[in-house]
Order: structure tokens, then sequence, then C-alpha cells
């Protein structure tokens, strides 16, 4: 072979190796164009992020399904708060292990719409009996609280009724059964006849490192298509959901600046259907999770080191801010 050739068939080889790599860049990181238009930006509230982190995280003993007192206060402090910003409340019975445990639910918008936007976030513990769960998740039920805060806040009505929910029982042994909190949410409206335009986790949103390489992946060839700083907040999504994503992390994107990254995975992908959307999607209706990434970054991950002073409270406001703007651009939506 002459070394003409040879160079053909390496800028060839190269040039295929590139393709290859560009097909499943896109196919995983599903971009999106920069939104160059004015984000609707709003005053999320760090303080009120870190009192509700700060209430949920260091109740003792831990807000587990073993410890009924402890999820009760729980219950009625999301309750309270939802009251207090003015809506009506409804505590749904979730039955398991001869105790009864309640899902806290308020409406937006249309109390008859048939159609709805879900955002859930669980506010149980794992049972170690040593967890606080801050970043695991009481750092997503503060932000679902700052949502209701804000949705309530504003002048305008939105086309889609968003039906706001903290979860029982996520964690296991509940974990990937009926008897999860998310699944008698999800089994009892499509009993009622209702249809999930969108459901949004919020899980984990709290917990970001600026070191090199605090950030993991499950899998070896996710380490060359995302960053290896675990300072950016992630969509997860399954394939299905490829358009849902671009257009919410368009939306997100604009509203946030924290770096937003998606990916659009199968299940066989450890992580990817870790939390309440997959209850949804058993039931075929679009759904994804708002993550810090869970134990790809958090160290502290159903440990005792999962405490309210680790969590970067400004930087979960700006996410907040993010999700909110996009939950808005969804339920504009047709």
């Amino acid at each position: 072979m002459n070394k003409y050739v040879s160079k053909s068939f390496l800028i060839t080889f190269v040039g295929g190796l590139f393709v290859m790599w560009l097909g499943v860049f896109i196919y995983l990181r599903n971009p999106v164009l920069p939104s160059f238009g004015s984000a609707d930006r709003v005053a999320v509230s760090k303080e009120n992020l870190e009192r509700h982190v700060r209430f949920l995280s260091e109740m003792s003993p831990p807000r587990s399904y073993r410890n009924p007192f402890s999820m009760r206060a729980a219950e009625n402090y999301i309750r309270k708060e939802l009251e207090s910003y003015g809506y009506e409340v409804m505590l749904q019975e979730v039955n398991s292990y001869k105790e009864t445990y309640h899902n806290v639910i308020a409406r937006y918008g249309d109390k008859d719409a048939k159609e709805l936007i879900v955002v859930g976030a669980h506010y149980d513990v794992v049972d170690d009996k040593v967890s606080p769960g801050a970043d695991d998740n009481a750092s997503g039920v503060a932000g679902l609280l700052e949502v209701a805060r804000l949705l309530k806040a504003q002048k305008r009505e939105l086309p889609s009724a968003i039906e706001l929910v903290a979860y029982t029982l996520e964690e296991p042994p509940f974990f990937g059964d009926h008897s999860m909190g998310s699944a008698y949410h999800a089994d009892q409206l499509k009993l009622d006849g209702f249809t999930v335009k969108l459901m949004i986790a919020i899980e984990m949103i709290g917990y970001y490192s600026d070191s090199w390489f605090s950030q993991k992946f499950p899998i070896g060839l996710l380490y060359g298509f995302y960053p290896w700083t675990g300072n950016f907040i992630s969509i997860v999504a399954s394939p299905m959901e490829r358009e849902v994503v671009r257009e919410f992390k368009s939306a997100m994107s604009a509203g946030a600046s924290v770096p937003v990254y998606s990916i659009n995975a199968p299940s066989m992908v450890e992580g990817v259907d870790f939390s309440d959307h997959r209850s949804y999607w058993a039931h075929d209706w679009p759904a994804l999770m708002i993550t810090d990434t869970s134990f790809y970054r958090n160290t502290e991950y159903h440990k005792s080191g999962d405490t309210a002073d680790r969590l970067d409270y400004l930087k979960m406001a700006d996410v907040v801010g993010g999700v909110l703007g996009a939950i808005k651009k969804s339920a504009e939506l047709k």
C-alpha cells in the first residue's frame, strides 16, 4: 500500500469515527439550539429552599416508613406550606405495612381539567436509620414547594392544569412496586379517566461539585459525551421523550444559569428509571426526571453524610427557576 492510499484510508477511518461519535452524541445528548429570547426569570428564594431542606432532613428519627411519626411530621409540614400559599390540599391514602401513609396533592389551575401536567417529588428517605436525606430527596420537595409558591404568586393563568404531588414511599422496599406512592397516584389518575400531558419528577437537585472527575457515569461510553465535573443539572428520560426533552431543556436553559444536560436512554442504563417518573411510563404517559445524577455524583447518597450543609442553595434556586419556566412553557404547548 503506497503512502497516498494509506493517507486516504486514515482520513476515511477518522472521518467515519467522527460521524459515529456525532451520531451517538446527537442520540444521547439530544441537543437544542440556544434560546436568545428573554427568559421569564422569577425570584426563587434560596432561603425558603434551605428552610424546607433543614426541616425535613434534621428531624429525628428520619422520615422512613419505619418511623410513621416522622412521616406524619413531614406530611403535615408539606400540607401546611401548600395551604399557606392558598392551595386546597388533598391527602391520598397509600396503605402498606399495616400503616396508612399519604401523598400530599395540590392542584393549580382548572379543577375540572382531565388533562394534567404532574410535578412531583418524594419526601421519604431510605430505611437505613442513618440517612437524613437532604439531597435525597428533601431537595426535590423543597423545589416542589417553591414551584408551588411561585405558581400561585404569578398574575396570569396557564392553559394546562398542574397537579403538584409530594409522594410517600418511593424508597425501598417499595421502589419498583405498585405500593410506591407515585404508582398509587398514577394508577388512580388512570382509573379516574385523566390523561397526563407530562410528568416531571424532581429527584435530588441540591449537590454540586467543581472538582475534576466528581461526575461518574453508569457506562464508560458516557464519559466521552458529558462533563466530568459535577456542576450541572440533568434531564433524564426514555428514547420516546426526545421531542419532549428538547422542548423542556430549551425552556429550562433559558431560565437557568446552571448548565442543563439531558440523556434519552433505555431503562437498562442504570439510574434512568430510578424515581417516580417510572410510575407514569407504566401508563405510556411522557415523564422525565430532573436530577443532579444522584449516586453518580453525591458520594453520601443513602448515607449519614447526606446533610443540609452539603447542598448549594444558590444553584438549587437557579435550577428551580429553570424548571418553573419549563413547566410554564409546557403548560402553554398544545
